[in-house]
């Protein structure tokens, strides 16, 4: 009876994630792949920053209860959503280019795709179409219902982390310290607020005194001033999805508190050094890393559902 029971269990906890497929859409809407990436180069090609904002929205999303969409939805009388919690409010951007694609999605085949699938699909075309690797979405996750401020305020690692807070997060979500690492890699794109980094090329003595001094440039000391001034998290190539990222964290130049921890005398420096030297390395472990993302607690079967709308349930 005892092994049944566990048998049983252990099918259960894989059902979730065994649900999610590469071919889940090839009959329901064959034409997905090439109606989403058409849209995405069409947004990165009218501002090249869109790109990382795309895909820091599936992060924000995947951290939250799981890949489920919740990222996306609009305040309601019932909740208050993700949007204004503190990773996102003022920064998490690109959900018009959401709108746009789904819109897009909802004419080639109503009905069908989710919009956490949506995000998926969206985060792997934006890395490609930067230079970055491909790999195959698996796809199938439904949309929830509901969204979560106080989950979004919980779950998210700050710019302020240190090591062993972001080791533990990622830990809490089946992330090992090489995914971390690995995933860390998507601020070789990107921009950040004077608000994330003004205490770090202030106050911290881990950092390049040049580099700081630029970044001080366009990011006041007093808090207030300045507060929506950006500045590129990889000073060299900010629209290009390469291994620059880890060259800088080296040098003593990244750009957030949470960048420069993971090359900081620690456990992950010689995870760094390494996709410092080998950008096929590096490729490969981002790649393993997002298909692992994308696993965690989706929605599926009869649970959630598929929004016709990507900020508001049906």
């Amino acid at each position: 009876m005892a092994i049944v029971t566990t048998a049983l269990l252990i099918l259960f906890l894989g059902s979730s994630t065994a649900q999610l497929s590469i071919n889940y859409y090839s009959k329901s809407c064959p034409k997905l792949f090439p109606t989403v990436k058409s849209a995405v180069k069409s947004a990165i090609a009218k501002e090249a920053r869109m790109g990382a904002s795309l895909l820091r929205l599936f992060f924000h999303d995947c951290f939250v209860n799981g890949c489920d969409g919740s990222v996306l939805l609009d305040d309601t009388s019932s909740f208050i959503g993700e949007k204004n919690a503190a990773p996102n409010a003022n920064s998490a951007r690109g959900f018009n280019v959401i709108d746009d694609i789904k819109s897009k999605v909802e004419k080639a085949c109503p009905g069908v795709v989710s919009c956490a699938d949506v995000l998926a699909i969206t985060a792997r075309d934006s890395v490609v179409i930067l230079g970055g690797p491909s790999w195959n979405v698996k796809l199938g996750r439904r949309d929830a219902r509901t969204a979560s401020q106080a989950a979004a305020n919980n779950s998210i690692p700050p710019p302020t982390s240190n090591l062993n807070q972001l080791i533990s997060r990622f830990q809490a979500l089946g992330l090992s310290t090489r995914d971390l690492v690995a995933l860390a890699g998507s601020h070789t794109i990107g921009q950040a607020r004077c608000t994330s980094f003004r205490a770090r090329i202030y106050n911290e003595t881990n950092i390049d005194k040049s580099f700081a001094k630029t970044r001080q440039s366009n990011c006041p000391r007093a808090s207030g001033s300045g507060d929506n001034n950006l500045a590129p998290l990889d000073l060299q190539t900010p629209t290009a999805f390469e291994n620059n990222y880890y060259k800088n964290l080296i040098k003593k130049k990244g750009l957030l508190h949470s960048d420069q921890q993971l090359f900081n005398g620690g456990s992950t420096d010689s995870i760094v050094r390494k996709y410092s030297n080998s950008r096929s390395n590096f490729n490969a472990d981002f790649v393993a890393g997002m298909i692992k993302m994308g696993d965690i607690s989706p929605l599926t079967g009869s649970n959630g559902e598929i929004r016709k709308n990507c900020r508001r349930v049906n």
